[in-house]
This record gives C-alpha cells, sequence and structure tokens, in this order.
C-alpha cells in the first residue's frame, strides 16, 4: 500500500468495459481518458494506468487512485 499524506485525494472507480473496446487504451492518438469517479468528478487517467489491467474479458473491478496535491498519481490499484 502507498502511504498517503493528509494532502492527498483519493479517487474511486468503477470500470466495466469489454475487450473489444480496450484496443482504444493501446492507440498513440490517446494517451488519457477521462473517467467519472464515484464522486461524482471527471478524472483524467493516462491509458498506460489502465493497459496492465486488460484481460480476455476486458478491465472490469473497482479501483482506486491516489494522486498527491501536485496532482501526481501516487498509486492506481484494482481492489475489487
Amino acid at each position: 500500500m502507498t502511504s498517503t499524506s493528509p494532502t492527498d485525494t483519493t479517487f474511486y472507480f468503477s470500470i466495466n468495459v469489454p475487450y473489444n473496446q480496450c484496443e482504444a487504451l493501446y492507440a498513440p492518438s490517446i494517451p488519457n481518458v477521462v473517467m467519472l469517479s464515484e464522486s461524482g468528478l471527471n478524472v483524467q487517467i493516462p491509458t498506460n494506468r489502465l493497459r496492465q489491467f486488460v484481460t480476455s474479458i476486458g478491465v472490469r473491478g473497482r479501483f482506486r487512485m491516489i494522486v498527491s496535491a501536485d496532482n501526481k498519481i501516487k498509486s492506481f490499484e484494482r481492489i475489487r
């Protein structure tokens, strides 16, 4: 687990993307995706953070992203 500080922000996402739509995660013209967090905020995420979670069924699960005060991603992990 990544150490957090009081100035960090934690976002939660539920993702359910079928495999055939995951091809876009590898397109050089799409370096980021914008996702709606469970708190209702739009958050931009680099596609390379999602690629590691692509399986034969796509990307599915609940994820947590911790961001530092200077908007650097400290961790992005599947929690379910």
